[in-house]
């Protein structure tokens, strides 16, 4: 395939995503306007940051209160699995130069990771992974500038129900690996009870991090990578 049709079938691949990112991204640019943000910076954060989790945790941050070097730190340590996707795609993808695997690595989600690595072998390309980014980049910044321009014309209610659309996704991407491995259920359940814990005696800030720290150790240990598969003899 030549590389306009790579980024073609990327794009494609892609596109389902965008009715995921855009309630998220609306979302966020909702709260981010109710943290005090200008939609400038706003929609900035979202073409430079890229990380919705991120993103929403850090608006939640700042309106509890938290600086910004407590803010840049729980948002390293929730994006360091982004450090096996990075490895995992790069370790996939053929052909590429330098300066163009870096800008991919800039777009790689959770989504992306996702579809990228469930393609076949055809679709191993660079080219392909940037049609699917493109797609899944310009929708979560397109739905962060819907927000921001919109945010104080919805109701109360509508804008409230907008935010249950992150837990969604969490939801959606959680449960399928639990279905294969209960260990990982019973440590989401321990690490949402450990932050709130934690956020009665600490900053709520800080409870986040710790509680993701000390239960992210606790996981390396005691959960297994294929629980489903056979042990080979």
């Amino acid at each position: 395939m030549t590389r306009r049709q790579q980024y073609v079938a990327g794009a494609k691949a892609g596109a389902p995503v965008i009715f995921g990112f855009l309630p998220v991204a609306i979302a966020f640019a909702i709260a981010a306007a109710q943290a005090g943000m200008p939609a400038g910076e706003t929609i900035g954060m979202s073409a430079f940051v890229f990380a919705g989790a991120s993103q929403m945790m850090a608006v939640s941050m700042l309106m509890q209160g938290a600086g910004a070097g407590t803010i840049i730190f729980a948002t390293f340590i929730l994006n360091l699995r982004h450090l096996m996707m990075s490895t995992c795609i790069f370790h996939r993808m053929k052909g590429g130069p330098l300066p163009a695997r870096l800008l991919v690595a800039f777009g790689i989600t959770d989504e992306s990771f996702a579809l990228f690595m469930t393609q076949p072998e055809q679709h191993n390309s660079i080219w392909f992974f940037f049609g699917l980014i493109s797609v899944t980049w310009s929708s979560w910044v397109g739905g962060t500038a819907i927000g921001a321009a919109v945010s104080g014309l919805l109701p109360p209610l509508l804008a409230a129900s907008l935010g249950i659309a992150l837990y969604a996704m969490f939801v959606v991407l959680l449960v399928p690996h639990v279905q294969h491995n209960r260990k990982l259920g019973l440590l989401a359940i321990a690490t949402g009870l450990c932050n709130l814990l934690l956020s009665q005696l600490i900053a709520p800030s800080w409870a986040l991090i710790v509680s993701t720290l000390v239960c992210a150790a606790i996981g390396a240990f005691w959960i297994e990578p294929n629980p489903t598969e056979e042990e080979p003899t």
